[in-house]
């Protein structure tokens, strides 16, 4: 495979689906409507553990490469000059929102076959 530079995953989404590249690493969220349509086939997800939004759906390393494993990095950004005041709130929320038990059960589902 060679890589493809996209100033985004829309572009290259519009050229998966118009047969101009054959294969992308993509969001769920971006790529799920059109796998859904029928207008793209999911073959795997990148991580160690199946999706909790696609179950069916197996991991690369169970697809045949072993130890595969590419978890993407996500953050929450926000402009430069943000007020130091709104960056500690909105980092206070943040974390409420994420200690909070059904919140922790999506991030961390149990692996396929654990409870």
């Amino acid at each position: 495979m060679a890589q493809i530079p996209y100033k985004g995953s829309a572009p290259a989404l519009n050229d998966l689906v118009a047969g101009r590249i054959q294969v992308m690493f993509d969001a769920w969220a971006s790529s799920g409507p059109f796998v859904k349509d029928g207008k793209l086939r999911a073959l795997a997800v990148p991580t160690t553990r199946q999706s909790a939004s696609v179950p069916d759906l197996p991991t690369v390393a169970a697809s045949g490469l072993p130890g595969y494993s590419a978890m993407p990095w996500l953050g929450l950004v926000a402009p430069a000059r943000t007020p130091q005041p709104v960056i500690d709130k909105l980092y206070q929320n943040l974390a409420q929102i994420l200690a909070q038990p059904d919140v922790k059960a999506q991030r961390f589902p149990p692996a396929s076959g654990q409870t």
